[in-house]
């Protein structure tokens, strides 16, 4: 698998683990644990970017 569809895997991965953080953290009324998944969601999207731009360039 290219690098580039590794890290658009991985991206869509952290954005699910994220969004599921957030949803933990709204339930158990934990505002940590919220932010954090919204930070992971973040970090997903951007990785996923990443790989969508290595695409571009062929890497």
């Amino acid at each position: 698998m290219k690098t580039s569809t590794q890290d658009q895997v991985k991206g869509t991965i952290e954005e699910l683990k994220g969004k599921a953080k957030e949803k933990v953290g709204k339930a158990a009324n934990d505002p940590d644990m919220e932010a954090e998944g919204q930070d992971q969601q973040v970090a997903g999207k951007v990785l996923k970017k990443v790989g969508q731009i290595k695409k571009v360039f062929g890497k």
